[in-house]
């Protein structure tokens, strides 16, 4: 199994914070209080729902998906925008349900239309192919992708999400759970817990201190962010599959973060797969997979490992509003 484990001068007290509830508290703060980006905000129709995004640099085109509940901000806040579009054209955009973009509350207008919102977004762009980064939902939406359209992308980079499949009746369920949850709250406890460490789970109080700001939130809409989940199903895919594809692939999570299981799923399937574990890295926060450092020096050496002047598409000039 090909695997690496990056220190980078950085010490697992990097990836550690003093409470631990702090790893998720901030990763929801990113979410709720992502801090504006430089970039000019274009809109682009999709099937029939609106989606914001924005394009920025030359270069290889490079598509950044973020995560659930989520932003396009939350590239910029981490700085990994900035660093790419250094030499990269970089395209952000908020998924359908989430940030600026039209939030329909249908579960049929989500799905596999999520995953296919990538491929709109390229064709309005004119761009054959590209590099493709998806951190938590986004990685399992790329990982789709890479089912359906392996031939638009010249690589992929999964951060934190390994793809749905090994989806079952049990992660059916627990999807509907966090539907109601978030329906009722605006949060999902048991996601929220899911997702962080066992020594890291939040308290009661934090809890509802997040739910108070998502409420009081007007760019999340806890009913969209519910269909959404209830569609995750069609984001499905089968092992086989998974194992098929042939797009170079990254995968890149901490070793605290319980999406490793996932990863190391996929990699078994898929040998070719390149498995970086961050020490000490939690799935968000501080701590979290976007806030290390190693992160972007993995993404950055894995580009360059596989960039040719010969692989390279023309990429037309960004668009004007």
């Amino acid at each position: 199994m090909p695997r690496s484990s990056l220190a980078l001068g950085a010490s697992r007290q990097m990836g550690r914070s003093a409470n631990p509830a702090r790893p998720f508290v901030a990763l929801a703060l990113v979410a709720l209080l992502s801090a504006p980006c430089g970039a000019q905000d274009r809109y682009f129709d999709a099937g029939g729902v609106r989606l914001r995004y924005t394009d920025q640099g030359a270069g290889e085109p490079i598509v950044l998906v973020h995560g659930f509940s989520n932003r396009l901000e939350l590239w910029t806040t981490v700085g990994i925008v900035q660093d790419l579009a250094r030499d990269h054209r970089v395209i952000t955009f908020d998924l359908r349900g989430h940030g600026r973009s039209d939030k329909p509350h249908d579960p049929a207008r989500y799905g596999r239309e999520m995953t296919l919102d990538i491929v709109r977004l390229l064709d309005h762009l004119g761009i054959a192919r590209a590099h493709i980064v998806g951190y938590s939902l986004g990685g399992h939406l790329t990982s789709q992708l890479l089912t359906l359209h392996p031939e638009r992308f010249l690589s992929a980079t999964l951060l934190a999400g390994a793809g749905r499949f090994d989806w079952d009746s049990v992660k059916v369920r627990q999807a509907d759970t966090v539907a109601t949850e978030l329906e009722h709250d605006c949060i999902s406890r048991s996601l929220i817990r899911r997702l962080a460490a066992p020594t890291a789970q939040p308290p009661e109080d934090t809890l509802r201190a997040l739910s108070a700001r998502c409420l009081a939130d007007t760019a999340q809409d806890r009913f969209a962010l519910a269909a959404a989940t209830r569609s995750w199903t069609g984001q499905a895919f089968t092992p086989a599959a998974a194992a098929a594809v042939t797009v170079p692939t990254l995968a890149l999570v901490g070793s605290d973060d319980p999406q490793r299981r996932g990863l190391e799923a996929l990699v078994t399937l898929r040998p070719s797969v390149k498995l970086v574990i961050i020490d000490g890295a939690t799935h968000g926060g501080a701590g979290g997979i976007l806030a290390r450092p190693e992160t972007l020096v993995a993404l950055r050496d894995f580009l360059s490992a596989g960039r040719s002047p010969r692989r390279v598409p023309p990429s037309a000039p960004p668009r004007r509003p």
